[in-house]
């Protein structure tokens, strides 16, 4: 199941060009400019339509706005997406396979990348509705990006977390904790080269 999850996150949905000006979506990008350096750790589960919890994972996350993010699965497995201006990387070190598909300007807003992502995209690509003070709902304005809806939990103190509807009626909630705002990021922090003896595949779309 948590490889189920982290491939939710590699999806490609069209992209429409839909301004959106309003009060909210503004209220969420002035509290999201506050993370444009961040890490963290996360908890995740992932529950059936009818809220049987189905899996459970954790690890650690960092973003460095606007272009750059990783998230690794520390346990019950171990997983390393890592997305720079270029590529999506995937890494599964149990099965010791390495995925590279490149970025473009298609490339679906998947939900850690909300947090990283450029703000002009964002708006682009999903209704934004403040629900109450910390809560802000987003709705993908187009098929196939692989949720139907998601709550991300942000105010001026502090990152809480997401909860995701996907496609197929399940439930995730991630929680977020130990999270540093002033970590000093850089590209490099991002860089990965494959290891030596994995399994690579690579795809130029």
């Amino acid at each position: 199941m948590t490889k189920y999850l982290l491939a939710a996150w590699l999806g490609i949905a069209p992209l429409l060009s839909v301004a959106q000006p309003n009060s909210d979506v503004n209220a969420l990008l002035v509290l999201l400019e506050q993370f444009k350096h961040v890490q963290g750790s996360f908890s995740q589960r992932q529950f059936a339509q009818d809220k049987t919890l189905l899996a459970e994972s954790s690890g650690e996350f960092r973003v460095l706005r606007p272009s750059y993010f990783a998230w690794e699965v520390l346990s019950p497995d171990e997983q390393l997406i890592i997305v720079d201006p270029d590529f999506i990387w995937h890494y599964d070190r149990d099965l010791e396979t390495v995925t590279r598909r490149p970025v473009t300007g298609e490339a679906e807003m998947v939900p850690l990348k909300i947090l990283g992502g450029d703000a002009d995209k964002l708006q682009e690509q999903f209704h934004i509705a403040r629900q109450n003070e910390d809560a802000f709902v987003l709705t993908p304005r187009s098929e196939g990006v692989g949720f139907k809806q998601l709550t991300l939990y942000v105010d001026q103190a502090r990152l809480g977390g997401m909860e995701i509807e996907d496609n197929l009626g399940q439930f995730v909630e991630i929680t977020f904790t130990d999270l540093n705002v002033g970590v000093d990021l850089s590209s490099t922090d991002f860089a990965f080269t494959p290891p030596p003896g994995a399994d690579l595949f690579y795809y130029d779309q």
